[in-house]
């Protein structure tokens, strides 16, 4: 079924480059809160059925706490539908589960990603962001991105993971790898024999992901050490541990997930600040406020864009009759600026409360390694936020090309070097 001319288009991954069309999304919320959506071909991404766009703030969190309406596993939680020869695989993962399956490793792995085990972290990360600010801040400038910040949760991560600094950069590989792929900058497109691109989380295109987690979780077992792998390679629930593919899926998971959404949603909190130095000023004169202002950062720029569902069963939503088999797309970056939600929500109010955003999802699948990223983005914001002052924007800021990730590649600033804290 084919969308009105006149309903906006927000599957376009370019569409994203220059930012999120607020205008559109705010016309949906108002018109046509679950609008169908024309899946075009774009580049070698050949067309799709379509799917249904969900705007509101009420009805995205409905969808994504009801997986037996919406199910993560059916399609998967990419909008483009994966090829059917990927689709068992892609469906082992803890992410394209529902429950009850979702719940057994979701447990597993929590015990991995224990707040014990974060916490220890802490005082690293903290000296982590002060390293990566000092490597900059005499210069007065930099381009964020490209600089300090995607460096920042990447070495973060591989510490709590456990992999040796010398195998670290290829994280940073991977991701751009498979979150990368519909952007010009990152896209590396491999044709399959059929003459259409293979799906970057593919088997074929993971391969080298995968034989890397089996090695390290080897290494792991032989010479154990206080890490999320460690536990992973180790752990059993319900008399056995994980299988070599859940293993698999599981690093991937992390390596990518939690690689990138520290790394979006750090530069979209600071441009926030660059843009509003009103605010800017508020948090550094109450320093009591910086947990309230990483929520209100990761409001504005939530850095998952959008998340796909598929009905199990005939259903209506918003007065949409949606089909068994139907893909239901929800949209973070459109829920977080609903008016019947968030009070004037394009206002950047660090000290907005309540502030009940979905940046780490809701439901069964809410993030497992929130704590962790809130521990990331306090201190690197404690850190550069004192210390870059007078901070503003130098250059054209380039978004990521996704419909699912809200990326920033790059990010010219400006900044009067302070001093690291604590000096006079």
């Amino acid at each position: 079924m084919a969308a009105p001319a006149h309903v906006p288009d927000v599957f376009d991954p370019r569409r994203y480059a220059a930012g999120v069309p607020h205008e559109d999304f705010a016309w949906l919320r108002r018109h046509a809160p679950v609008s169908r959506q024309r899946e075009r071909q774009i580049g070698d991404w050949p067309a799709g059925p379509g799917f249904w766009a969900v705007t509101r703030y009420s009805d995205v969190v409905a969808v994504l706490k009801s997986a037996e309406v919406y199910s993560s596993w059916l399609g998967a939680t990419q909008i483009r539908d994966p090829d059917p020869a990927d689709l068992p695989f892609i469906r082992s993962m803890m992410l394209n589960l529902d429950p009850p399956e979702h719940g057994r490793l979701r447990r597993l792995v929590s015990r991995a990603f224990t707040p014990r085990r974060v916490d220890r972290f802490r005082a690293a990360v903290a000296e982590r962001a002060r390293l990566l600010v000092d490597e900059v801040i005499e210069r007065g400038a930099c381009d964020l991105p490209v600089e300090v910040t995607d460096d920042y949760p990447l070495r973060n991560l591989a510490d709590l993971l456990g992999v040796p600094e010398s195998d670290r950069r290829m994280l940073l590989e991977w991701t751009n790898r498979v979150i990368g792929y519909q952007d010009p900058e990152h896209a590396a497109v491999t044709m399959g024999p059929d003459g259409k691109p293979v799906n970057p989380r593919s088997p074929a295109m993971l391969a080298d992901m995968f034989a890397f987690a089996q090695d390290l979780a080897a290494f792991k077992r032989r010479n154990p050490a206080d890490d999320v792998m460690t536990a992973l390679a180790t752990a059993e629930l319900d008399g056995r541990g994980l299988a070599d593919a859940e293993l698999e899926m599981f690093f991937f998971l992390l390596s990518v997930a939690g690689n990138d959404t520290v790394r979006s949603a750090l530069p979209g909190g600071m441009l926030a600040f660059a843009e509003h130095p009103g605010q800017l000023r508020l948090l550094l004169d109450h320093p009591d406020l910086l947990d309230r202002a990483v929520e209100e950062a990761l409001r504005l720029h939530p850095p998952v864009l959008s998340f796909r569902r598929t009905a199990t069963t005939d259903t209506e939503l918003r007065g949409q009759r949606i089909s068994a088999g139907d893909k239901v797309v929800v949209f973070h970056c459109s829920a977080h600026f609903d008016e019947r939600q968030f009070p004037e929500p394009h206002r950047f109010d660090i000290r907005r409360a309540p502030n009940d955003h979905i940046a780490f999802g809701n439901g069964p699948h809410v993030c497992l390694g929130a704590h962790f990223a809130r521990l990331q983005l306090r201190a690197f914001y404690r850190e550069a936020l004192w210390r870059m002052r007078d901070l503003r924007v130098a250059g054209p800021v380039e978004h990521l090309v996704s419909n699912f990730i809200n990326g920033i590649k790059h990010l010219p600033v400006e900044f009067a070097p302070g001093p690291r804290l604590g000096e006079p």
